[in-house]
C-alpha cells in the first residue's frame, strides 16, 4: 500500500484573499433626457459613440453628440457612462443620485442642457456625494463674461453668472466651461474626455486641463476682458470658470482648468484617488493578515503600504521632491526638503491611552505630500546687447 507523504512533508497552500477592485477614476457620466435606457437600469457603459446609435439614440440626441465629443479626445478615453433623467424624477439631483446608486464606477457627472438652477442644485449635491464626485458643466449664459444683466439668464434674479455664484459658495467639486457655440452646447464632455483618457495611472500620466485642445469644439471669439472676467489670468482670479479660446491664430485651448473655489481639477482628482488608494491598501492589509499587532512594528506595516501608494503617485508625476511648507508635523518642519516628495509618520504606541489600546485603535498616522503642481504661465525676459 502506498502511504501519503503528508505526515512527513505537509504543504499547506494559503491563497490570499482578492483585494477590492480599484476604482479607476477614469469614467465620466453624461446625464441626459432621452428615455432609451430602461429606468430599472438607469446607467449603461459604452466604449464608443456608435454604440449609442445601436441602442437607439438618435444622431441629433444630446447624448450622442456629447459622446462623440468625449471619445474624440486625443487621450482616448476607454469608457463612458450614460445616465437618464426620467419624467418621474422630481429634479435633476434625484436623477444624479439614482445614477450613482445604479453605478459607482463613474467620477465626473456632465449634465446635458442643464439650466443654471439645475447646475447649482447639482453643485450642492456634488460637494457631499459619496463616492466622491465632481460636477462638470457647460454654460452659455453671457452673464459669466461681464457684470451686466443679460436676457439669456435663467430668471430675473440671475444677474450673477453661475461661475461667480458657485465661487461665492467656495465649491471645490464643480468645474464649469463657458461655450457659446450652438452646435456644441455640452462642450464640457470633450474636456472630461481628455481628463478621463489621460488618467491612466501610468508613469508620468499626471496632467492639467490648462491649454488643452478640444477636438470637435470651436473656440469662442471672446475679448481679453471677457476671458479675464470668466476665467481670470496670472494676476486675477476672475470667476474661477473656464473658457475655450483661440490664441495667436494657432492655438485653440482651454483656460485654465479651475474648480469654482480656485483649486485645479487635476489636484482634486488626484487627491480623491490617493485617498481611495490608501484606504483600500490599508484595508487589504487588515483583511489579508491574521492580525496587525498594535505595536510599533505593526503600525510600521501600515506605514509601509501607505509608502507603496505614495511611490505610485511619484511615478505618475503627481508627487515630487520639494521643500515642505505645510506647517510642522511631528518631526517634519517648514523648510525641510522632502527628497521623495512625501513622508509618512506615526505616533508611538507607547504614547497611546489605555482606552485606545483597549479599543484596538492604531496611533495617528500622518501623510505629508509635496505635489508637483503645473506651469500655466511663463515669463521670459530677453536681454540683447549690441
Amino acid at each position: 500500500m502506498d502511504l501519503e507523504l503528508s505526515p512527513i512533508v505537509n504543504v499547506v497552500v494559503d491563497i490570499s484573499p482578492k483585494s477590492a477592485a480599484r476604482k479607476g477614476f477614469n469614467v465620466a457620466l453624461i446625464l441626459g433626457p432621452s428615455q432609451i435606457i430602461p429606468q430599472n437600469e438607469r446607467v449603461r457603459i459604452y466604449t464608443n459613440a456608435s454604440q449609442l446609435l445601436t441602442d437607439g439614440f438618435g444622431m441629433d440626441s444630446a447624448e450622442y453628440k456629447a459622446a462623440k465629443l468625449y471619445f474624440a479626445a486625443v487621450s482616448s478615453p476607454r469608457k463612458l457612462a450614460v445616465g437618464a433623467k426620467y419624467s418621474g424624477d422630481s429634479d435633476i439631483v434625484k436623477a444624479a443620485a439614482a445614477c450613482r446608486e445604479a453605478n459607482a464606477e463613474w467620477y465626473p457627472i456632465v449634465p446635458l442642457g442643464a439650466t443654471d438652477k439645475e447646475i447649482e442644485a447639482l453643485a450642492d449635491w456634488a460637494e457631499t456625494a459619496s463616492p466622491a464626485t465632481v460636477l462638470a458643466y457647460t454654460t452659455s449664459t453671457t452673464n459669466n463674461l461681464q457684470a451686466t444683466t443679460t436676457a439669456d439668464a435663467d430668471d430675473d434674479e440671475d444677474t450673477i453668472g453661475i461661475f461667480r455664484r458657485l465661487k461665492a459658495k467656495d465649491y471645490m467639486r464643480s468645474i464649469g466651461l463657458y461655450c457659446g457655440q450652438k452646435d456644441t452646447p455640452d462642450a464640457m464632455a470633450a474636456l472630461m474626455g481628455y481628463a478621463m483618457g489621460q488618467n491612466r495611472r501610468t508613469r508620468e500620466s499626471a496632467f492639467t486641463l490648462d491649454s488643452k485642445h478640444l477636438p470637435g469644439v470651436n473656440p469662442d471669439d471672446l475679448t481679453e476682458s471677457q476671458v479675464q472676467y470668466a476665467a481670470g489670468d496670472r494676476n486675477t482670479a476672475g470667476g474661477n470658470g473656464n473658457v475655450y479660446v483661440r490664441r495667436a491664430d494657432a492655438y485653440n485651448l482651454v483656460e485654465h482648468g479651475e474648480m469654482a473655489d480656485g483649486s485645479y481639477f487635476d489636484e482634486v482628482l488626484m487627491i480623491d484617488m490617493f485617498k481611495n488608494d490608501i484606504t483600500l491598501a490599508v484595508m487589504d492589509l487588515l483583511y489579508r493578515m491574521p492580525k496587525v499587532p498594535n505595536t510599533d512594528t505593526g503600525v510600521k506595516s501600515i506605514v509601509n503600504v501607505i509608502n507603496g501608494v505614495c511611490e505610485n503617485y511619484v511615478s505618475m508625476g503627481f508627487i515630487g521632491a520639494g521643500e515642505w511648507n505645510g506647517g510642522n508635523v511631528m518631526d517634519l518642519t517648514n523648510g525641510t526638503l522632502l527628497p521623495n516628495g512625501y513622508l509618512v509618520q506615526h505616533e508611538s504606541v507607547e504614547d497611546q491611552s489605555q482606552a485606545d489600546r483597549d479599543a484596538r485603535i492604531a496611533p495617528p498616522i500622518y501623510v505629508c505630500l509635496k505635489t508637483t503642481g503645473a506651469i500655466h504661465y511663463v515669463t521670459i525676459e530677453v536681454k540683447v546687447n549690441r
